[in-house]
């Protein structure tokens, strides 16, 4: 039985508090897609997402392992490092979580660990190669990945159901999508849930309570799998309205292609020990589903703001880290400090997100807004508008187009009478 202090207590609890944030936040991951074309009724939906993240958590610990033992030199770390770390990540989540952006919890967490790490060793306490290899890389590399092979798929499920009953066909994707969706969420388990179980075992290394290189306790497994399934419960709605329709309007078969696509990326990093963003995985997918189907729209404004928030979220975090891991050096009051900072902040994204509610009842409502007038839809962008301008419709968009158009002028027959001779 592993001995506690009190430090690494506060360390357990603050990493299963971001476990919690991770799960909220990336419910949209999983859900989004299956929520906003009408698959799952919203309450399943995260339901469903919860039961699959917990047991998708005892299916692997290869990206655990990479946590504790490849990203930073455990001999070097104290709990309070660690303490620091989540600090950064978790304020990370709830900034992002507030404004409806759906950010990398995983590179959050990275971000924190790098700055703590670098602040209380130096920079060699970081190693150069697993960074590089198993964080950045795919950090690139999945969306790319992930988005060409769900526009590919896009492609094809349009192309082999172009005969098929229309109605009986979005039944039948409706119903692969929900599988699909089950299979993110079981994914999200086996990937981002470790991250939590890789901190908590690399702080009990940290604090002496187990030895170099031990893989994470049953009781660590369990505890992050519940706690990443309740925040998955309560829904980060903001985020899946962001995902499942503030980039693009999916249909059926588009959101089956997404998630199928990106589970399949997720699962392969995970058996690989890649710490990969299941955010970066989705929102490339959904994106590359948008384009998929011809006609389709993706709004790159909001991507654009995605994009940026992406490339902020390792520096951002890792700076709030380092300077909380600064504080944290004047001892128990230090981390008493920060402790009381974050639960300050904590408290007051949440009374500031009560101003806007946004929750099961309303996340299908609205979108974007584009600023040339409150409430309009945000216009597609250049290349959108381009893509759409050499691809001819979809099947009955001709029709619809039709039916929207002024009735052609007619030249009046000679012969009939006017208006005035009938007077």
């Amino acid at each position: 039985m592993e001995s506690f202090s009190l430090i690494l207590a506060i360390v357990v609890v603050t990493a299963l508090a971001f476990d919690f944030t991770n799960g909220f936040h990336d419910t949209a991951n999983a859900m989004a897609t299956t929520i906003s074309t009408g698959a799952l009724k919203p309450k399943v939906a995260v339901a469903m997402s919860a039961v699959l993240n917990l047991v998708g958590a005892f299916l692997s610990v290869e990206v655990a392992n990479t946590i504790s033992k490849g990203l930073v030199d455990e001999t070097g770390i104290r709990p309070e490092v660690i303490f620091a770390a989540l600090v950064g990540a978790i304020l990370w989540n709830l900034l992002t979580w507030l404004v409806g952006l759906p950010s990398s919890s995983s590179h959050a967490l990275m971000g924190g660990l790098i700055g703590a790490a670098v602040a209380s060793a130096g920079i060699g306490a970081v190693n150069g190669d697993v960074l590089v290899t198993k964080v950045l890389l795919p950090a690139i590399a999945a969306p790319i990945v992930a988005g060409l092979a769900a526009l590919l798929a896009s492609r094809m499920t349009y192309s082999l159901g172009r005969r098929a009953d229309g109605r009986a066909a979005a039944k039948g994707y409706r119903a692969g999508q929900i599988a699909s969706a089950g299979l993110v969420s079981l994914a999200h388990g086996t990937n981002d849930a470790q991250k939590t179980m890789g901190i908590i075992t690399l702080a009990l290394i940290a604090g002496g309570s187990l030895a170099p290189d031990s893989d994470p306790p049953v009781w660590v497994i369990l505890s992050a799998g519940l706690a990443i399934a309740l925040g998955t419960y309560l829904g980060g709605w903001r985020i899946i309205r962001t995902m499942g329709k503030g980039l693009t309007d999916l249909q059926p078969q588009q959101g089956f292609a997404a998630q199928t696509s990106a589970a399949t990326v997720i699962l392969a990093s995970s058996h690989l020990g890649f710490s990969l963003s299941t955010t970066h995985s989705v929102s490339g997918a959904v994106m590359g589903a948008g384009l998929g189907r011809k006609g389709g729209v993706v709004r790159w404004s909001t991507a654009t703001r995605m994009f940026v928030a992406w490339g902020l979220t390792l520096p951002a975090a890792a700076l709030v880290a380092a300077l909380a891991e600064w504080v944290c050096r004047a001892g128990d009051w230090g981390t008493a400090l920060v402790a009381v900072f974050l639960i300050a902040s904590s408290f007051a994204i949440w009374r500031i997100s009560r101003r806007e509610v946004v929750d099961h009842t309303n996340v299908v409502d609205g979108g974007p807004v584009d600023t040339e007038g409150p409430g309009q839809p945000e216009p597609a962008g250049v290349v959108t508008t381009a893509m759409a301008a050499v691809s001819p419709p979809p099947t009955g968009a001709t029709e619809e187009l039709a039916a929207t158009l002024p009735a052609p002028a007619t030249t009046p027959d000679p012969k009939a009478p006017s208006a005035a001779t009938t007077v």
